[in-house]
């Protein structure tokens, strides 16, 4: 099967003279998580992503960091230099590109400029269709799961995520999964003011529990991996058919289903494991 059967024509584009705050405003107005940036000819020069979004806005660095996200330009933040293939390549061949670059997406390119984008998501159904029974989940799942309790920092999430290379992470409670943060979650978290790119936090007032008129304690607290978590967890058993798993994905929009046991976290499969087993 040629790349050109699978591949979706319909490619959201962003000039590389663009602003950050106009790339997030298309991704959230679109519902996508990826865009492709174009130079003044149309042709493909970089990549920007949610994940972009998390990792480069994030903390303290260079003075632009603190400008307002529509003073700074996508060349901050994008990935340069996309890797991309032909809509006559192979599917392998693609697939082989996804996983070597650890990336989620490939615009596809010919002779007249971009002609489509294909996504782990387009090779779900290709899995869906022609591959029904020939892997159970716990075949391609992952047994070694990353996980954050819900009382985490945003901080402590980024920072595991990024030390392990991983694009979601499984929040637990008393090894019982909870919720699942993907790059989404955390990049519209943080760049949470349009208006000066400036994470918003929490402050409470604390009273002494007695009534007594002592003085009040302001305290700022940091947004936890319980504050931005998705807690409508989908989730499949391992015994099932990983064809299941694929649905379930395209159905939700989501990358990755925590594999349980009852109510325990014994595994996680994602887009990435189920496409090894196309190959």
């Amino acid at each position: 099967m040629e790349i050109k059967e699978v591949m979706n024509p319909e490619v959201f584009v962003v000039q590389e003279n663009e602003q950050v705050g106009h790339a997030r405003n298309l991704m959230l107005s679109h519902g996508i998580s990826k865009l492709v940036v174009v130079d003044g000819q149309g042709k493909p020069v970089g990549m920007v992503t949610e994940k972009d979004l998390t990792r480069k806005l994030k903390g303290n660095g260079p003075k632009w960091k603190s400008r307002p996200i529509d003073k700074i330009s996508i060349r901050r933040i994008m990935s340069t230099d996309p890797i991309t293939a032909n809509p006559n390549d192979e599917i392998h061949i693609a697939i082989e590109l996804l996983i070597k670059n650890n990336i989620g997406s490939i615009p596809i390119v010919d002779d007249n400029g971009i002609a489509g984008i294909l996504t782990k998501t387009d090779l779900m159904k290709v899995y869906t269709d022609k591959l029904k029974g020939k892997w159970r989940v716990s075949d391609l799942m992952t047994s070694d799961v990353i996980t954050v309790n819900e009382n985490h920092s945003i901080a402590h999430v980024i920072s595991t995520m990024e030390d392990n290379k991983i694009g979601k992470i499984v929040v637990i409670r008393d090894n019982t999964p909870v919720g699942i943060i993907t790059p989404e979650n955390i990049s519209f978290a943080y760049v949470e003011d349009p208006e000066t790119g400036v994470n918003v936090e929490k402050i409470y007032f604390i009273r002494n529990s007695d009534g007594k008129s002592k003085r009040n304690v302001r305290m700022v607290s940091m947004m936890t991996a319980g504050d931005i978590m998705q807690n409508h967890l989908v989730n499949i058993s391992g015994g099932e058919d990983a064809t299941i798993a694929a649905d379930k994905m395209v159905e939700n929009d989501i990358s990755g289903l925590p594999v349980v046991d009852g109510d325990t976290l014994v595994g996680v499969i994602t887009k990435t494991d189920l496409i090894r087993g196309i190959q």
